[in-house]
């Protein structure tokens, strides 16, 4: 035998029995080597029993007298692994073991005792026997079995710590499955395999070991649930398996083995051309996914991932219309349906109409809000199987389907949008890729989704519905303050007419009535602009010279036959419009003059103060409580003349705001009032120095 022969083996059990070693003193800091729980020692164990089996492995290297030891260490580790599975698996106390499970203790006794039956009577997998061939290959296929049985009847809490386990049972067992259909197809041993099977083996020790760190009481958390049952797909993956490879050995032995590479070839061929229809097949996909959560789960479902995916999915987008297309493709995705269609109604209308749609026609069908359908969508909160429907009504007692719905073979699944006790909608599903049985965990799972779906799409339209509300709630305010400033100048205009009764041959009245009316005229000018592009924006860099502003106040008032004290203390200028700050000041001596009569007193004051532009108001009149101050003054639609409409004090405030400027007032009944606003202020001299900066 060649030394590259010897080195091979030698050096993968080598590696079996170091990493079973390592692995055996790294349980013992845990306490699992000596814990008396009974599965902890059958994992002791079993793990030490490998780590025998490797150093056994090294020692056949150089003495082939050891291979029946080796092959009793093989079997005596597989016990091991079997009772460990087997404890796990076992029920608690006072508990009783499923019946589906109930035989898969005695199978696994059967078949260690009859392995150790064959090896006392000298029936070795080496010496080509081929009943201990076929005992060998029925070691790891019952291996398969319990790990399966293990992994899907295992709590959910338990199951992070039983993957790592699980998975690094599978490495070893189905190598050996592989390693000995080869020998029982052939009738000798895989030399290759043969070698190489030690490292294979330690290839689980990592898994292993990432088990036994998670906790150090992993072993104890392993806890089977209480439906534990019998359900194995290993069995049917392996014994296809083992057809397809007797059929390629039969085929083989019987037509020559230049074939072997030629069909080898096809095969490879085969499996990628059945690989790209499975990844570009929406059909074999949907298939692939509903066998594999029917056979290989104990739900259909991930949860977690169908609700995080769901609600991404509605989080995609802002507006209704998308929405209800992202709402019909969430629901679709859940039971593999390429198509649907999303009904609602808009409010104060009576009927559903067909708002979104995704891979399916237009249709102007369309249900009253009142029908049966309706009715019992709300009061049942029920999914219709449409095929279910036509098969016969008896599943749906009192249901009523329409004949566009119930007639119709592209509607497969009817699911309402129910939002509190309100029908939202609902949509409509196209018949599945795949044949899909829709029991109780798709109909569970269809209306929470539902729900959720509903809660986003109303949201959506309240949300809709809100900024309209507030599109026109701006609109209204902005005709307020319109209607107040229009009342101003009617009220000007009427005063100007009265006077003309009298003075409509002065000469000077005449041009009095003309530069009234312009200047009326341009001030309704402004305020449809105004009323048309909304609020004008507060002007950056350009001044406001407040000096002029009072002046025109003062000689308005005059003409109205009253008397205002102006005191310019210093000229200050400030940023915004002209035309809005004049109101301002006019709209507060307006009242001013309203709470006053014939011998009270009302001034106005200009001045500069710590950095802004003062205009101090005051007058001798009524007055005002402090309680009206604080809660109503400048509140919209408040007022104390019985003809105001409570809009000037509002629309001032909120412009001295947005200057940048506030408002304070002192008041008290019987005493009068003063008001004083506080602007920024504007500096004429920074100005000029930046416009000519700017135009050189």
């Amino acid at each position: 035998m060649h030394a590259a022969a010897i080195d091979l083996p030698i050096w993968s059990a080598l590696l079996a029995g170091l990493a079973y070693t390592a692995l055996a003193f790294q349980l013992r800091p845990a306490g699992l080597a000596g814990a008396k729980s009974r599965s902890s020692q059958l994992f002791a164990g079993a793990v030490l029993s490998s780590a025998a089996w490797g150093w056994a492995g090294v020692l056949l290297g150089f003495d082939l007298a050891v291979n029946g030891v080796v092959e009793l260490l093989d079997l005596l580790r597989y016990a091991f692994w079997f009772a460990f599975i087997l404890s796990v698996l076992a029920p608690a106390p006072g508990e009783r073991r499923p019946s589906s499970l109930a035989l898969l203790a005695p199978g696994a006794a059967i078949v260690v005792v009859a392995g150790a039956t064959l090896l006392a009577f000298g029936y070795s997998p080496s010496d080509r026997d081929r009943l201990a061939i076929f005992e060998a290959l029925a070691l790891p296929l019952l291996g398969l079995v319990l790990v399966e049985q293990l992994f899907r009847n295992v709590s959910d809490e338990s199951r992070w710590n039983a993957k790592p386990l699980c998975l690094g049972l599978c490495v070893f067992l189905f190598f050996d499955v592989y390693l000995y259909s080869q020998a029982a197809l052939f009738n000798d041993l895989d030399a290759d395999a043969v070698n190489i099977r030690g490292a294979i083996h330690a290839l689980a020790v990592p898994l292993l070991f990432m088990s036994s760190r998670r906790r150090r009481d992993w072993i104890a958390r392993l806890k089977v649930s209480r439906k534990a049952a019998f359900h194995s797909a290993a069995l049917v993956l392996a014994g296809a398996y083992l057809l397809f490879v007797a059929a390629v050995g039969y085929y083989i032995r019987f037509f020559g083995g230049k074939w072997g590479a030629a069909l080898q070839l096809a095969s490879l061929f085969i499996a990628i051309t059945a690989l790209v229809g499975l990844a570009v097949s929406g059909t074999m996909r949907s298939r692939l996914r509903v066998w594999v959560g029917k056979h290989f789960f104990n739900y259909r479902y991930d949860y977690r991932e169908e609700w995080l995916r769901f609600t991404a999915m509605l989080s995609a987008k802002s507006s209704p219309s998308e929405m209800g297309t992202l709402v019909i493709r969430g629901l679709a995705d859940l039971v593999e349906s390429p198509s649907g269609a999303l009904w609602t109604h808009e409010p104060g209308q009576t009927e559903y109409v067909q708002t979104a749609r995704w891979n399916s026609p237009a249709s102007s069908d369309r249900e009253p809000t009142g029908s049966p359908l309706s009715q019992f969508f709300l009061t049942t909160g029920w999914i219709i199987d449409l095929e279910r429907y036509r098969a016969g009504t008896e599943h749906y007692p009192g249901l009523t389907v329409p004949p566009w719905l119930a007639g119709a073979t592209q509607h497969w699944l009817a699911i309402p949008l129910i939002v509190g006790d309100e029908l939202l909608g609902f949509v409509t599903l196209g018949p599945a890729r795949t044949q899909i049985d829709v029991n109780w965990e798709v109909t569970d799972l269809l209306k929470t989704a539902s729900r959720q779906a509903a809660g986003f799409l109303a949201q959506m339209l309240t949300t809709e519905a809100l900024l309209e509300a507030r599109k026109f709630d701006a609109f209204n305010r902005m005709s307020a303050f319109v209607v107040h400033d229009l009342k101003n100048i009617v009220a000007q205009l009427s005063l100007m007419l009265s006077n003309a009764k009298r003075l409509h041959a002065n000469p000077e009245f005449q041009q009095d009535m003309l530069a009234t009316v312009e200047n009326s005229l341009e001030k309704m000018r402004q305020l449809m602009l105004q009323l048309r592009e909304g609020e004008a924006a507060v002007a950056g860099r350009s001044g406001v010279d407040l000096v002029p502003i009072v002046r025109r106040i003062e000689g308005v008032v005059s003409g109205r036959g009253r008397t205002l004290d102006v005191e310019i203390i210093d000229p200050v200028a400030t940023r915004g419009h002209e035309g809005r700050i004049e109101r301002v000041i006019g709209h507060v001596v307006q009242n001013a003059l309203d709470a006053t009569g014939e011998d009270d007193k009302v001034w106005l004051k200009l001045r500069r103060l710590g950095g802004q532009a003062q205009v101090e108001i005051g007058d001798t009149g009524t007055g005002m409580s402090q309680e009206y101050v604080r809660t109503a003054l400048f509140k919209p639609f408040r007022s104390t003349k019985e003809a105001g409409l409570g809009i000037g004090a509002y629309e001032s405030y909120q412009y001295v705001r947005e200057l940048g400027g506030s408002v304070a007032v002192d008041s008290e009944p019987g005493r009068g009032t003063v008001m004083t606003i506080s602007l920024p202020l504007f500096d004429a001299h920074q100005a000029s120095a930046l416009q000519m900066a700017s135009a050189k």
